[in-house]
């Protein structure tokens, strides 16, 4: 019988992944979706369409309407994606994003206990609870030290996971996922806000673009091959904590660069600008995980290189505005 699944942050990037990883699989999915939201189903609407995937209006910070989506989805999974997930807004809506990020957790853990605790979870936990490193590379063992309210909020939520498993035996896991970009990456991120104006640049729209810290360190992989380590840890006999990355760490000039040469510019400085207006008021200078729990017991890899992800950022972007351009003059 096909098993169902309940995914929280359906249209964002990685819920559309994972509803498409999940279909693949066989699985019925359903998607919570705010009543009110202004967000965009652009990436889940050929899903939509297709009549794959069902929506259910409801509000992450609304426990009833969480119990009611449980209830009518008739979940066995629940992937808990939903949150403020933009770091720089953290500081401007803090409360806000203690509210969306953290204890949202707790009324999704609360509503499968009074729905059907036998519902397995998983919470998208995040290296930035590692914050200010306590040591290089992160593993599931190395100390937490967030240093934004988004980075608190992951990690109330993350905690909150781990003793709801200990405490009522439930099926509860966190996947503490590296930065992980796409196509579908939003705007204010800093890989897709690289990749687009470096497709401008080369098709002659734009001449030069502005970031923050050009010496930030990230762990940077494909969001689509992370969606596989969420499915594969509820598919696990008992439910553990994974840290899932690449193991190596890149800077964001190495990815401006990177991105210019795909595109066969060489000059790249030239179209550059450092403006501190970008910057945080407490900067996370360096991340890399150490997957190796991830790889020994889930069998699990990424599939995407580095180049290869930002080539794949760029050419996608080339062609949508490309598209945008073509669509404008007919």
């Amino acid at each position: 019988m096909a098993k169902t699944a309940l995914i929280t942050g359906i249209t964002g990037q990685d819920g559309s992944y994972l509803a498409e990883f999940l279909l693949s699989k066989g699985y019925n999915v359903y998607g919570l979706i705010r009543r009110s939201s202004t967000e965009t189903t652009g990436r889940i609407q050929h899903l939509v369409d297709e009549g794959r995937i069902q929506l259910i209006g409801g509000d992450i910070i609304d426990h009833l309407s969480l119990i009611q989506a449980i209830q009518k989805s008739g979940a066995d999974e629940v992937y808990n994606l939903a949150s403020m997930s933009y770091v720089k807004a953290s500081w401007e809506h803090p409360v806000a994003t203690a509210d969306y990020t953290g204890i949202s957790v707790t009324k999704m853990l609360e509503a499968i206990r009074t729905v059907n605790p036998k519902v397995k979870f998983y919470q998208a936990s995040s290296s930035e609870m590692f914050g200010k490193v306590q040591e290089t590379p992160q593993s599931e063992k190395t100390p937490f030290y967030p240093r934004s309210p988004y980075g608190i909020a992951k990690l109330f939520g993350h905690w909150t996971t781990v003793n709801y498993r200990e405490s009522y035996n439930m099926f509860a896991c966190s996947g503490i996922l590296f930065n992980h970009e796409s196509p579908r990456r939003g705007m204010e991120f800093v890989t897709r806000k690289i990749a687009y104006n470096v497709a401008k640049i080369k098709l002659g729209l734009s001449d030069s673009f502005s970031l923050g810290n050009m010496d930030a360190k990230r762990d940077w992989g494909f969001a689509g091959d992370y969606v596989k380590a969420m499915w594969l840890m509820l598919q696990q006999d008992k439910p553990e904590d994974y840290v899932i990355g690449t193991g190596e760490t890149h800077s964001v000039r190495e990815f401006v660069e990177t991105a210019f040469n795909h595109v066969g510019i060489k000059d790249w400085q030239n179209h550059v600008k450092v403006d501190k207006k970008h910057l945080r008021p407490a900067e996370v200078e360096l991340l890399m995980a150490d997957p190796a729990k991830a790889k020994g017991q889930l069998g699990w890899q990424p599939a995407t290189s580095f180049k290869e992800l930002v080539a794949m950022m760029v050419d996608s972007d080339i062609g949508q505005l490309k598209n945008e351009g073509f669509n404008n003059r007919h």
